[in-house]
């Protein structure tokens, strides 16, 4: 499984080097790629990316508005999705149901509920090609099924937006929506036994930081876990065997 990093920068203002275009991975296998997510300052760039075929953890913009012209290619999402890209030209409308595998260019994809937004509903995705399993998830307060979700799986890919901030708040309803720090995310990893986590979907703490001295202060933490980590970039590849 390759795996490559097309953009890493979340819903901000802000932008670096290393950090320019949203968020987008594209997983690879045996020559075969699929692109996950979209966001809006991709529009009109797909012509990089060449998409064969994209998967949508949600709907908000700096995951899917990238498409708001419309795409060539078979685009895949939940229900939940779909009802909030109604008004996007998408000619070829895949649904995914979560917990029912589905195989795509070669490459399996198990989508899990998370908490992230009421707004625009999310899910992480179970992602296994070959003898590699991981776990790709870029918006999250928690996974539902986490255990289910993370077993077995050789990398976690999360949600960058802060690195020990607090960024996670309660709605009129009392639902949880925002983003669990990294810190948090590789107690999730060492609890479930995953070696390694990459950080992508990156914010402010890491874009607008001082980044080598932001990548030590996550490591001490993974350290302290048992595990690694890594700061993804944009152009960044890794290939997993």
């Amino acid at each position: 499984m390759k795996l490559i990093f097309h953009g890493t920068r979340g819903y901000i203002d802000s932008w670096s080097r290393r950090h320019r275009r949203h968020t987008v991975l594209e997983v690879q296998y045996r020559g075969k790629g699929v692109v996950i997510d979209c966001g809006e300052n991709w529009r009109g760039r797909l012509d990089r990316l060449n998409p064969k075929a994209i998967v949508i953890t949600h709907a908000h913009p700096d995951h899917a508005a990238g498409l708001e012209d419309g795409v060539s290619c078979p685009v895949y999402a939940t229900k939940e999705t779909w009802e909030r890209l109604e008004d996007f030209p998408i000619e070829e409308r895949r649904t995914i149901e979560p917990r029912q595998p589905v195989t795509i260019r070669g490459i399996t994809f198990e989508a899990f509920a998370v908490q992230h937004s009421e707004r625009a509903p999310a899910v992480g995705y179970r992602i296994s090609a070959g003898k590699v399993t991981i776990f790709y998830v870029p918006d999250l307060v928690y996974i539902h099924e986490r255990g289910e979700a993370l077993r077995g799986c050789r990398l976690y890919i999360g949600d960058g937006a802060t690195v020990d901030g607090q960024m996670v708040r309660k709605s009129d309803e009392d639902e949880l929506f925002g983003h669990t720090p990294v810190r948090t995310q590789l107690t999730w990893c060492r609890k479930e036994g995953v070696p390694k986590m990459i950080v992508t979907h990156c914010g402010h703490q890491i874009v607008d930081g001082e980044e080598a001295g932001i990548r030590e202060k996550i490591s001490e933490y993974a350290r302290e876990r048992g595990g690694e980590v890594e700061v993804a970039h944009d152009g960044m590849e890794l290939t997993l065997r």
